[in-house]
């Protein structure tokens, strides 16, 4: 990216994972600039386009089909915040209940209905007024490694004296991207699914911030062997960077009647197009998934680097969803500040901002890679340094 003064800088947050295949990609941008040159429809509401039914066809060639996903796909408002709002819905619809149950440090956007599913303080004092109908629970590891968060959940499930009603839908990211990078086992994940399904809740997985090959494949959840009812999807599917909300829900809990959830935004012609480009250049075949274990090798060996420098700091997350936990917001944010004056846009996370977080695109060249992360080490070495010479 270059600044207004001619500077350049590498960039780590790519959109806060909206801009995973990185910015302007050529093919995105040729088909996007001869639609609208060929004078393409620029906004169709839910109508049916050329567009949307070319995009529809490509997602389920390339995405549902091979990993038989019968999901139907429900194009809703453009952010990540509305796919959240109309899976709760959903949700609540097919089931006739009311309670969804989150998870802490658990981020799904801050409109009302999703906000009420947030665990952060912050935003959810931004609310202005009660958030109800959610409960929420311990995620894998809040508690600390000896204890199993899902045998609590279990055993107020089964407890009809524990006070939680009969939930709806049990919500959550399988690597919590705003909540600090926690990444469930694969184990927790599938014993939350099968609790889902012994208590007739439907099992949402918000794939916003995780998905789109953020993890390694296209969702962070393939090859952990469930199907999830309904998966939110927004930030990357659009490929381009162009605001685009989606939804898959199994058939059988696809109940939203005819505009029950509209909005006049939600069929964005613009990001079909990209969208189609996106899904056939990276997912026809497994060589964007090759390059993503790759670098995110690559990524980990940095992180270790800094992790190494700070006593008690440890690595967070899954594929190029990664961060290092150093402990203090003060650090993590004099870290990313001082990588930012020498070219670097990296930001943090967490409940403290103690996470330094990295969402590189997942097309960098292995040396822009190597080059952002020379310079996120030499950051890291030189703010630690200060940070010892002032403790002395």
């Amino acid at each position: 990216m270059t600044d207004t003064a001619g500077r350049r800088y590498i960039d780590f947050l790519a959109g806060c994972s909206s801009l995973n295949y990185g910015h302007n990609d050529p093919d995105m941008k040729a088909a996007l600039i001869d639609h609208i040159a060929g004078d393409g429809i620029a906004h169709g509401l839910d109508m049916h386009t050329e567009a949307k039914g070319a995009f529809i066809e490509t997602f389920e060639a390339n995405i549902l089909k091979p990993r038989d996903m019968d999901h139907k796909l429900m194009f809703v408002g453009p952010t990540g915040a509305n796919a959240v709002e109309a899976a709760m819905k959903i949700a609540r619809k097919a089931t006739g209940r009311t309670n969804v149950i989150a998870f802490t440090n658990g981020f799904h956007g801050v409109t009302q209905g999703a906000l009420a599913a947030t665990g952060n303080s912050y935003h959810r004092g931004g609310a202005g007024t009660t958030l109800n109908n959610v409960t929420r629970m311990p995620y894998d590891g809040y508690m600390g490694a000896e204890f199993d968060t899902c045998d609590l959940l279990a055993a107020m499930l089964k407890d009809a004296s524990s006070g939680m009603d009969a939930p709806a839908a049990i919500l959550l990211e399988t690597v919590q991207g705003e909540g600090g990078l926690n990444a469930a086992s694969p184990e927790w994940i599938a014993r939350v699914a099968q609790l889902a399904r012994d208590h007739g809740a439907l099992l949402i997985i918000d794939d916003i911030q995780a998905g789109c090959g953020r993890t390694g494949s296209f969702f962070s959840f393939d090859e952990m062997g469930i199907t999830p009812d309904i998966v939110t999807l927004a930030k990357s599917v659009s490929g381009f960077g162009l605001p685009m909300g989606l939804v898959l829900v199994r058939p059988e809990h696809d109940v939203m009647g005819p505009a029950e959830h509209n909005g006049t935004f939600r069929g964005n012609t613009h990001a079909f197009v990209t969208a189609r480009v996106a899904i056939q250049k990276f997912w026809s075949d497994g060589r964007l998934q090759e390059d993503v274990s790759r670098r995110a090798a690559m990524v980990e060996d940095g992180l270790k680097t800094i992790a190494a420098m700070i006593p008690g700091a440890y690595l967070k997350g899954r594929g190029m969803m990664r961060g290092v936990d150093v402990g203090s917001g003060d650090l993590a944010g004099n870290i990313c500040a001082h990588a930012f004056c020498e070219g670097l846009i990296v930001e943090t996370s967490g409940p403290n901002d103690e996470v330094v977080k990295i969402l590189a695109p997942l097309t960098i060249s292995d040396a822009t890679l190597g080059k952002g992360l020379n310079i996120l080490i030499d950051a890291a070495r030189s703010v630690t340094s200060n940070f010892k010479v002032a403790a002395e």
